[in-house]
């Protein structure tokens, strides 16, 4: 989980804080040295560090805390407002050129998942009704273009390629006439990586820049290099002027010093992060978000956002009336599955409600592989069965787990939770009557 061992070690120290009715000078140092020393394991740049706990430390000891009546409450504030200004404060978003196409140039070392976060870039601003074009400029890596072409089927966006013999501007040039014929309004150039940084890399990234004066130029840099991310953030905004970062495989890291750091170091805003390996896993960054998930105060609005984009409005209102009429069958309990399944993972959405901390969920072993076996036992029924699962007799039941892999206890099992959601919708049901009855009404 996303800065595991950093937000147990702060919800930790500042809980000690909490049930104080008076703090002392004495507590809030011995609490920033343990802060300090969390941020440090955690891979913080150490300048940053110093910074971040000096400004906790003044704000902390003045009278807005050592008056107050909830001074450990009014410490943990402070730390999640100066979190969120490390980070950038609030969202920066993408700019977009008055006169389209937008040129978004995509650069940073080989192995940060440059070209997989260009296709999901790309698959982003579709969903914002935009008509992004992947540019292949990456003519030096085997297969890169080739890449490029697979991550544009698998978010169904257009590849404009001209092969590896071209040089990278003629290809971004060429990449900008062809947007403008075909009604592309965004350019997305995946240029070419290496191993280290070297001078001939920068050379070339800054002819293409040169050549298509691009909107934005997003450095894609792996969180889990730590340090090292934040030195190549450094470099390329030396040479190339970046407009913002993107960072990979946030998921895996354990640490975050990264993210932490970036933005105080580079100058320059986080736009994005990419939370896990599928093409739909790419966000746009939130500090003040960010800042509340680490301190375990959770994170209602992306929870929101993700219920929004996941379940179909329409769908929504047809379960309500199926609900009120009691008429919900197999069929609409796969497709909420199915939903739940689109907003990804289900330990991923629990950190997001408040007041459930990583301590909590480390006792919760969530088998999501459950989804797809409910969802084989279903597709394995009739129609008839879906519809009316009163039918279902001893024999259908062997039949349905046969036909899903299953064995009939976990058949028994689905069937009778099935049938108490339905009883607990008829209770549910009868209340709202009820409730007309004497005048009430319920909130939807």
């Amino acid at each position: 989980m996303v800065f595991e061992s950093l937000s147990d070690k702060l919800q930790n120290v500042l809980g000690k804080l909490k049930g104080k009715g008076k703090l002392s000078e004495k507590d809030v140092d011995a609490a920033m040295r343990e802060v300090r020393l969390a941020l440090l394991e955690a891979d913080v740049n150490f300048k940053v560090v110093k910074e971040f706990i000096k400004t906790v430390k003044e704000r902390s000891i003045g009278s807005e805390v050592m008056e107050s009546l909830t001074p450990g409450q009014q410490v943990i504030k402070i730390v999640n407002e100066e979190l969120s200004a490390l980070m950038g404060e609030s969202v920066s978003k993408l700019e977009f050129s008055s006169k389209p196409p937008t040129v978004i140039l995509m650069c940073g070392l080989q192995g940060a998942g440059k070209t997989t976060t260009t296709g999901k870039l790309g698959l982003l601003l579709k969903k914002q009704n935009k008509r992004p074009l992947l540019v292949a400029a990456d003519v030096y890596r085997p297969a890169a273009i080739k890449q490029l072409q697979v991550v544009g089927e698998q978010v169904d966006v257009p590849v404009f390629t001209m092969g590896d013999k071209i040089s990278p501007v003629d290809i971004a040039k060429a990449s900008i006439e062809h947007a403008k014929r075909n009604s592309n309004d965004i350019v997305i150039i995946d240029t070419a990586g290496r191993l280290h940084i070297d001078e001939n890399l920068m050379e070339e990234i800054k002819g293409i820049k040169d050549a298509v004066n691009p909107t934005e130029i997003l450095l894609v840099v792996d969180a889990m290099t730590g340090q090292d991310a934040v030195n190549v953030a450094e470099s390329f905004n030396e040479n190339l002027d970046i407009t913002g970062v993107i960072l990979t495989k946030l998921d895996g890291d354990a640490r975050g010093g990264a993210a932490l750091s970036i933005r105080k170091v580079a100058q320059k805003p986080i736009k994005f992060i990419a939370m896990g390996e599928k093409m739909d896993q790419l966000e746009a960054f939130h500090p003040d978000r960010m800042a509340s998930r680490i301190l375990g105060m959770g994170d209602v609005l992306s929870l929101i956002e993700k219920a929004q984009e996941s379940f179909d409005e329409k769908k929504a209102l047809e379960l309500e009336q199926k609900i009120r009429s009691q008429t919900f069958t197999f069929d609409d309990y796969l497709d909420q599955i199915q939903q739940m399944k689109n907003m990804g993972s289900i330990n991923d959405i629990l950190a997001m409600i408040p007041g459930v901390n990583n301590k909590a969920l480390k006792g919760i072993n969530v088998d999501e592989k459950e989804f797809d076996r409910v969802g084989a036992i279903i597709q394995s029924m009739t129609k008839a069965e879906r519809e009316n699962p009163d039918i279902i007799d001893s024999s259908r039941r062997k039949r349905i787990a046969q036909g899903s892999g299953t064995n009939v206890s976990e058949v028994n099992k689905l069937l009778k939770q099935f049938k108490d959601l339905r009883k607990m919708m008829k209770q549910f049901g009868n209340i709202e009557k009820q409730m007309k009855k004497s005048k009430f009404k319920l909130p939807f």
